[in-house]
Protein backbone atom coordinates (compact mmCIF):
# COMPACT_ATOMS: atom_id res chain seq x y z
CA UNK A 1 0.00 0.00 0.00
CA UNK A 2 1.89 3.49 -1.07
CA UNK A 3 1.49 6.47 1.51
CA UNK A 4 -1.31 8.50 0.20
CA UNK A 5 -3.07 5.61 0.36
CA UNK A 6 -2.38 5.57 4.07
CA UNK A 7 -2.38 8.78 4.33
CA UNK A 8 -6.02 8.65 2.98
CA UNK A 9 -6.96 5.88 5.63
CA UNK A 10 -5.48 7.89 8.85
CA UNK A 11 -7.82 10.62 7.65
CA UNK A 12 -10.87 9.19 7.14
CA UNK A 13 -9.87 7.66 10.99
CA UNK A 14 -9.38 10.70 12.09
CA UNK A 15 -12.72 12.66 10.81
CA UNK A 16 -14.18 9.53 11.94
CA UNK A 17 -12.83 9.64 15.72
CA UNK A 18 -13.41 13.72 15.44
CA UNK A 19 -17.20 13.44 14.66
CA UNK A 20 -17.63 10.71 17.35
CA UNK A 21 -15.75 12.54 20.09
CA UNK A 22 -17.92 16.12 18.54
CA UNK A 23 -21.06 14.10 18.20
CA UNK A 24 -21.02 12.72 22.20
CA UNK A 25 -19.93 16.27 23.52
CA UNK A 26 -23.14 17.55 21.77
CA UNK A 27 -25.08 15.01 23.49
CA UNK A 28 -23.87 15.41 26.75
CA UNK A 29 -23.95 19.69 26.78
CA UNK A 30 -27.29 20.31 25.17
CA UNK A 31 -30.29 20.59 26.80
CA UNK A 32 -33.09 21.04 23.99
CA UNK A 33 -33.99 17.65 22.69
CA UNK A 34 -33.92 18.94 18.81
CA UNK A 35 -30.36 20.44 19.82
CA UNK A 36 -29.65 17.08 20.94
CA UNK A 37 -31.08 15.35 18.10
CA UNK A 38 -28.75 16.60 15.68
CA UNK A 39 -24.83 16.29 16.85
CA UNK A 40 -25.48 12.29 17.49
CA UNK A 41 -27.42 12.03 14.23
CA UNK A 42 -24.25 13.77 12.71
CA UNK A 43 -22.16 11.68 14.35
CA UNK A 44 -23.02 8.56 13.70
CA UNK A 45 -24.11 9.18 9.78
CA UNK A 46 -20.35 11.02 9.22
CA UNK A 47 -18.28 9.26 12.16
CA UNK A 48 -19.18 5.96 11.37
CA UNK A 49 -19.38 6.04 8.18
CA UNK A 50 -15.77 7.66 8.00
CA UNK A 51 -14.64 4.78 10.06
CA UNK A 52 -16.11 1.96 7.90
CA UNK A 53 -14.96 3.79 4.50
CA UNK A 54 -11.83 3.05 5.94
CA UNK A 55 -12.16 -0.33 6.57
CA UNK A 56 -13.90 -1.28 3.09
CA UNK A 57 -10.79 0.46 1.78
CA UNK A 58 -8.40 -1.19 3.35
CA UNK A 59 -9.97 -4.40 2.75
CA UNK A 60 -10.20 -3.90 -0.96
CA UNK A 61 -7.05 -2.90 -1.41
CA UNK A 62 -4.98 -5.28 1.24
CA UNK A 63 -6.92 -8.39 0.27
CA UNK A 64 -7.56 -7.79 -3.15
CA UNK A 65 -11.44 -8.04 -2.94
CA UNK A 66 -14.35 -6.37 -1.61
CA UNK A 67 -16.18 -6.38 1.36
CA UNK A 68 -19.68 -5.59 0.25
CA UNK A 69 -20.77 -6.19 4.01
CA UNK A 70 -19.37 -3.18 5.28
CA UNK A 71 -20.12 -1.40 2.12
CA UNK A 72 -24.01 -2.38 2.37
CA UNK A 73 -23.86 -0.95 6.36
CA UNK A 74 -22.79 2.21 4.93
CA UNK A 75 -25.45 2.54 2.62
CA UNK A 76 -28.15 1.62 5.27
CA UNK A 77 -26.48 4.31 8.02
CA UNK A 78 -26.92 7.09 5.16
CA UNK A 79 -30.23 6.26 4.27
CA UNK A 80 -31.67 5.43 7.90
CA UNK A 81 -30.05 8.13 9.84
CA UNK A 82 -31.65 10.65 8.12
CA UNK A 83 -35.08 9.22 8.12
CA UNK A 84 -34.46 8.49 12.09
CA UNK A 85 -34.01 11.88 12.80
CA UNK A 86 -37.53 13.15 10.95
CA UNK A 87 -39.01 10.77 12.86
CA UNK A 88 -37.46 11.77 16.23
CA UNK A 89 -38.13 15.41 14.86
CA UNK A 90 -41.86 15.11 14.08
CA UNK A 91 -42.49 13.34 17.51
CA UNK A 92 -41.29 16.08 19.68
CA UNK A 93 -43.33 18.33 17.43
CA UNK A 94 -46.51 16.42 18.29
CA UNK A 95 -45.22 16.27 21.84
CA UNK A 96 -44.78 19.98 22.77
CA UNK A 97 -46.23 22.40 20.29
CA UNK A 98 -49.54 23.31 19.88
CA UNK A 99 -51.47 23.15 16.91
CA UNK A 100 -52.16 26.70 17.31
CA UNK A 101 -48.57 27.92 17.97
CA UNK A 102 -47.21 26.97 14.07
CA UNK A 103 -46.60 29.63 12.08
CA UNK A 104 -48.77 29.53 8.93
CA UNK A 105 -47.99 27.14 5.67
CA UNK A 106 -49.15 29.84 2.66
CA UNK A 107 -51.27 26.89 1.31
CA UNK A 108 -55.04 25.78 1.91
CA UNK A 109 -53.73 22.95 4.19
CA UNK A 110 -52.02 22.80 7.52
CA UNK A 111 -48.60 20.93 8.09
CA UNK A 112 -48.08 17.99 7.20
CA UNK A 113 -47.74 16.63 10.36
CA UNK A 114 -50.74 17.96 11.92
CA UNK A 115 -52.41 16.99 7.99
CA UNK A 116 -56.48 16.18 9.19
CA UNK A 117 -58.42 14.75 6.21
CA UNK A 118 -62.44 15.05 6.27
CA UNK A 119 -64.24 12.22 6.08
CA UNK A 120 -65.53 12.56 2.36
CA UNK A 121 -61.55 13.01 1.07
CA UNK A 122 -60.80 9.98 2.23
CA UNK A 123 -60.30 7.45 0.01
CA UNK A 124 -62.25 4.34 -0.04
CA UNK A 125 -62.27 0.81 -1.63
CA UNK A 126 -64.72 0.00 -3.82
CA UNK A 127 -67.52 -2.17 -2.64
CA UNK A 128 -68.00 -5.49 -3.48
CA UNK A 129 -70.08 -6.77 -6.23
CA UNK A 130 -73.83 -8.60 -4.78
CA UNK A 131 -73.38 -12.29 -4.48
CA UNK A 132 -77.04 -12.41 -5.13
Amino acid sequence: MTAALEYLLVALLVIAGTFGLIGSYGLWKLRDPMQRLHAPTKASTVGVGAALLASVLSVTLLHDGMSWHELLVVIFLFITAPITALFLAKLHIHATVARRDLPPTGVDRDWASFDERPEDDEPSLPRPADPR
